[in-house]
């Protein structure tokens, strides 16, 4: 197997006869696909009203219907699927199936799966519940990484334009949720329908997308290995890829925490429109997402990147205050940090991947990312942040909330000088 500098050698040579055979096969005439940052913005605006459709809700639909012992093992399971599925569907879309295709394959059977669970829910069934979320999650999972590497390299040298496209997922997440509090189906089973819904047109849309062409099609057999991504683990022969998804890790970890815990946090302030609060987080993603190519012009990759992992330490400083007393403008302020939070972490890493990836394994690169944050970041942060709850917060007191946010802001710190250590940003 070449290493992965080898590959990086080989893969300048390759993106370019990459981006020429994908424009040919984009555009008969060899130009650029026309339309396609408008393109890709629909994709990543339905990619995340499937998303934010269900996933937002899911313990509170649970709970309705008499689940509520299993809320916290549906959401470990995404988890799981995170951790499972990624690698294998990415090593598919890099060898076997354009990417665009994979996608509507993908949600095609995703659909399947949601048209069956408002049966299973109304049944009662647990198990057959938890079975069904975690095979559409299986399914599901993957598609974060493959919605980012489709844009990217249909972007081309225009990659610089990822965080303006990023904003559309925010906004889908945002239609997603107005959409189903309209309907008056927030608690309801009623939401995987609109989920399967949601989901069939995105398919179809794939199908339509310009293509993505595997890069690694021809080169050799595939081997049960590549099946279960064992060609990925070379990137983390590359130390700024590794010591990326560490702070990854970390950094989720963190988001872990907020995720499970914010509204919780916010409701015990005693602020009543819960809901409305945290909205101001994702409007707050827009705002950062546009700043995000001229902070990286001016800073960097690695400085850039290093204020998304600070500002997680700086966002839970913010909660301490608001549980000392110090206002409601503190927790305010926590949650109007979301946007730096995700954008100059998330988005950016996703980019720096993009930039530093072979071609071949683009698509598994990205999974790793949707691996380390998805999955066990979310799955470490879930079940850490869980035990602190219930074993420091006790009933009314604000002050004792203090308990759980210092861990995030501990781990904030070790992250931060890890990065400042040992990242090397990679030419």
């Amino acid at each position: 197997m070449a290493n992965l500098t080898e590959c990086k050698h080989v893969s300048k040579n390759d993106h370019e006869s990459y981006n020429s055979a994908s424009n040919q096969l984009s555009n008969p005439v060899g130009g650029p696909a026309k339309f396609i940052f408008s393109r890709l913005s629909v994709l990543m605006l339905l990619e995340f009203i499937v998303f934010g459709s269900w996933f937002a809700t899911l313990g509170l639909v649970l709970f309705t219907y008499n689940q509520a012992g299993i809320i916290g093992m549906a959401y470990t399971l995404c988890a799981i699927a995170a951790i499972v599925s990624p690698l294998v569907m990415g090593a598919i879309g890099d060898r076997l199936l354009s990417s665009e295709k994979l996608l509507g394959l993908l949600h095609l059977l995703g659909a399947i799966v949601q048209c069956y669970l408002p049966t299973l829910v109304s049944d009662g069934n647990s198990y057959y519940i938890l079975c069904a979320i975690f095979i559409y999650m299986f399914l599901f999972q993957p598609t974060l990484g493959l919605v980012n590497s489709i844009s990217l390299v249909q972007l081309h040298e225009k990659s610089s334009q990822f965080p303006y496209l990023r904003t559309f997922a925010t906004l889908g997440w945002v239609v997603a949720g107005m959409g189903v509090g309209a309907l008056g189906l927030s608690a309801s089973h009623q939401i995987f329908y609109v989920t399967a819904a949601s989901s069939l047109l995105l398919a179809l849309y794939a199908f339509t997308l310009p293509v993505t062409k595997p890069k690694a099609q021809a080169e050799s057999k595939m081997t049960i290995s590549d099946m279960l991504g064992g060609q990925s683990f070379q990137l983390f022969k590359e130390k700024s890829f590794s010591v990326l998804m560490i702070c990854a890790l970390l950094t989720s970890i963190s988001l872990g925490f907020y995720n499970t815990f914010s509204s919780t946090f916010i409701g015990a302030l005693g602020i009543k429109n819960v809901a409305g609060m945290l909205s101001i987080g994702q409007i707050s993603e827009i705002i950062f997402i546009i700043s995000v190519p001229f902070v990286i012009s001016k800073i960097g990759m690695k400085n850039s990147l290093l204020i998304g992992i600070m500002m997680w330490g700086i966002r839970f400083v913010l909660f301490i205050m608001a549980s000392n007393g110090y206002g409601y403008w503190t927790a305010l302020l926590g949650v109007a940090l979301h946007g730096i939070c995700n954008d100059y972490f998330i988005i950016i890493s996703a980019m720096y991947i993009y930039k530093i990836a072979p071609v071949e394994l683009n698509a598994q690169a990205q999974s790793w990312l949707i691996i380390m944050i998805s999955g066990f970041g979310a799955a470490f942060g879930s079940s850490i942040s869980g035990y602190l709850y219930s074993k420091y917060v006790v009933g009314n007191s604000l002050e004792s909330w203090a308990y759980l946010w210092v861990l995030p802001i501990v781990i904030a710190v070790i992250t931060s000088v890890v990065w400042i250590i040992n990242f090397r940003e990679s030419e």
